[in-house]
């Protein structure tokens, strides 16, 4: 399953070799079992695009290591932080039912891994297929660590969609001319966005348009005529990406580890901590064709890096030792424009999901969030500390609170331990001050109040989250992730959401499952979800630098009745703060 540059030996034994491929992994996933990983967290000193810089990696690779799993498999990891920071792992989407000590959010679920020091994570996957992934979840450590995570359909069930003859992870990420603390402490100081990265990689390397690069450029092969599956992961730090593959279609069969219905398209657009399982069918004159990506930037007049990651689609001979008629130079892929709002939304508005995938109508909690960026006032506007526009410092909020993490505690630490005075309860469920959110904002209202607030839902509820963006610095495509929960997308649209007329257009039908979505630039997006995972579990923003700036929330789902609704035990190994 590993991609890799294709083999020098001839097309018949390479042929012969992934045939065994397939054959062992299969045999491999016999059974439901338990997996055992050990994940070391290092200084790796790493170049791209020619230059060096010392970054944190897991067991020294960048992407880290691939966890592959089957639906109903167990997996314990034990994380090592042999680094000189505070880190911890979250396995992004996996839904860690009644075990948020699992779910990884620093300063949320448990106190970071500090360093020196050790943590297991345990869980079992339940009801869950398809592609994530785990990355770091404190401070900008993400930039760095990150793999996939593949879970394959338990023994005797299949796809519901053709069985590709071979599958190949694809990890976006970004990179930048620091390491991500530095980047991290260099935002804290001057109160600005962080310094864009200087590249796009795809599965770590940066690709043919870069210094240094084309050597080592992601390849991936394929026999004419055959179908593979894609497993498109974004692990950026920031940026949304336009992706496409040159004079071919992608067929999206699943998201976010949730099935779909097959939609065919030359272009996806994917937010950082999105996933796309898509199929693609070597239908092409064989030769080489760029896999490609760039920024998607909603953002007015913001900076962004305006480069080009490309992996090679590589067809190998139709008969073995036969090279007549290949395209010896790779095609370029045709790529949006930057801000090209209209085929992200297309591509977004196009995702369907299974129709066994029914929705409630009744709704027992009704909440709006009004979710964006903000600006702090400095008494000293000539300040070095004060880089935000006209000498301000950069926010962000939900529902006018920007959070606030606790130190001395994790959430979920606090509350089941009951320490005092770690957290409130009384987050608001709307917006304490209803204006014409995406239209011009009295100046007033630009500066949210700091909090550490969480709100409070009885187990089984019915939960309906109207997401809306504000015009406040500027409208933005926000990718918003939930943690322990999977969601309906009922609804989306541009400008201010209209609850007397919106819902009469939600999709109950076939909505998509999702565990990150964006609200349209300027607009609102609707989810759903039943609040049956006990525990605290995080929302927030997954631009990293939106989460540094306090836009975050997190919901106390309260036990249910019985064993099967409430939250295991901590385990032994929790880390202390």
């Amino acid at each position: 399953m590993e991609i890799s540059n294709l083999p020098g030996k001839s097309c018949c034994l390479w042929l012969l070799f992934n045939l065994l491929t397939v054959i062992t992994w299969l045999d491999s996933f016999a059974a439901a079992e338990t997996h055992y990983h050990e994940f070391v967290i290092q200084t790796t000193p790493t170049t791209r695009v020619c230059r060096t810089v010392n970054i944190i990696t897991v067991n020294g690779q960048l992407p880290g290591p691939t966890v592959e799993a089957r639906n109903g498999d167990s997996l314990a990891i034990r994380v090592v932080n042999a680094a000189k920071y505070n880190v911890t792992i979250h396995w992004h989407g996996l839904r860690m039912l009644r075990n948020p000590w699992a779910d990884g959010p620093g300063y949320v679920t448990q106190c970071p891994i500090q360093p020196g020091a050790s943590y297991t994570y345990r869980f079992t996957i339940i009801n869950q297929e398809g592609t994530l992934f785990w990355h770091a979840h404190v401070g900008f450590l993400r930039a760095t660590l990150y793999g996939a995570i593949i879970i394959y359909p338990r023994l005797g069930s299949h796809y519901p969609f053709p069985m590709p003859r071979r599958e190949f992870p694809i990890l976006l990420a970004e990179w930048f001319d620091r390491d991500p603390v530095s980047l991290l402490r260099m935002t804290q100081f001057t109160g600005a966005p962080p310094n864009v990265s200087i590249a796009y990689t795809i599965n770590g390397q940066p690709g043919d348009f870069y210094r240094c690069s084309s050597q080592d450029t992601v390849r991936v092969p394929v026999e004419a005529g055959e179908t593979i599956l894609l497993r498109i992961i974004n692990s950026a730090l920031e940026q949304e990406l336009f992706f496409s593959v040159a004079n071919h279609r992608m067929t999206v069969v699943g998201t976010d580890a949730t099935y779909t219905k097959p939609f065919t398209t030359r272009v996806i657009m994917i937010g950082p901590g999105q996933t796309y399982d898509v199929l693609l069918t070597a239908d092409q004159i064989p030769g080489r064709y760029y896999m490609a990506a760039r920024a998607y930037e909603t953002a007015q007049n913001a900076p962004f890096d305006n480069t080009t990651p490309t992996a090679i689609l590589e067809y190998k001979s139709v008969g073995c030792g036969n090279n007549n008629g290949q395209l010896s130079r790779p095609l370029l892929a045709a790529l949006p424009a930057f801000n090209d709002t209209s085929t992200a939304t297309a591509f977004t508005n196009g995702i369907r999901g299974l129709s066994q995938n029914t929705v409630f109508t009744n709704v027992d909690v009704n909440l709006n969030f009004v979710v964006g960026l903000g600006l702090i006032n400095c008494t000293n506007p000539n300040s070095p500390r004060c880089q935000g526009p006209n000498g301000t410092r950069f926010t962000a909020s939900v529902n006018n609170v920007s959070l606030v993490l606790p130190r001395t505690s994790s959430l979920m630490q606090a509350y089941y331990q009951g320490i005092p005075g770690v957290f409130t309860t009384d987050f608001p469920p709307v917006p304490p001050l209803q204006f014409n959110y995406t239209g011009n904002v009295p100046r007033g209202l630009w500066t949210p109040s700091r909090g550490t607030k969480l709100y409070k839902l009885k187990y089984g509820s019915r939960v309906q989250i109207v997401f809306q963006d504000t015009s406040i610095v500027t409208t933005e495509d926000h990718p918003l992730h939930l943690h322990g929960y999977d969601f309906f997308v009922v609804g989306s649209g541009f400008g201010n959401f209209n609850p007397a007329t919106d819902p009469a257009n939600f999709n109950l039908v076939d909505p998509p499952q999702r565990n990150t979505i964006g609200n349209p630039p300027g607009g609102w997006v609707a989810i759903r979800f039943v609040a049956d995972n006990p525990g605290i579990w995080f929302m927030h923003c997954h631009k990293d630098s939106h989460l540094f700036w306090g836009f975050a929330m997190a919901f106390l789902v309260e036990n249910g009745v019985g064993p099967s609704q409430t939250v295991i035990p901590p385990p032994a190994d929790l880390p202390p703060c």
